[in-house]
């Protein structure tokens, strides 16, 4: 198996993507525009349906998706100050995985934009 590096430039806004992730795979693998949005609509789908079905997501080198149930609680409606229930719901978590977090603060004390590298398993 061979490993690709992905170099992510500055970026143009404040947050990477769905466009610019198909950008990428466009750009640096050769996929075609059309063929790199389906996957990346395909790869965040299937996280999705993963969670919605109570399955966690693992992503070795950056991290697991859970579903957490909140219990029951009290709450308030800040306009009004009455006290109305909030019910049991299901919220989605992230929790970055150690390798993640240590390239996180590695990072923490350089100034400017950073490269960030990713290695995708290809055939």
């Amino acid at each position: 198996m061979k490993l690709m590096d992905f170099t992510l430039e500055a970026l143009e806004t404040p947050a990477l993507t769905k466009a610019h992730l198909a950008d990428l795979l466009f750009e640096q693998i050769g996929l075609n525009k059309r063929e790199s949005k389906d996957m990346v609509e395909a790869f965040f789908d299937l996280i999705a349906r993963s969670l919605i079905e109570g399955t966690d997501v693992k992503i070795s080198g950056f991290g697991n998706f859970q579903i957490r149930v909140k219990a029951p609680r009290p709450g308030r409606n800040p306009r009004t100050g009455e006290a109305i229930p909030i019910g049991e719901r299901r919220v989605a978590t992230f929790h970055a995985s150690a390798k993640l977090k240590e390239q996180i603060q590695g990072s923490a004390g350089d100034v400017g934009p950073q490269d960030v590298e990713w290695s995708l398993g290809t055939e």
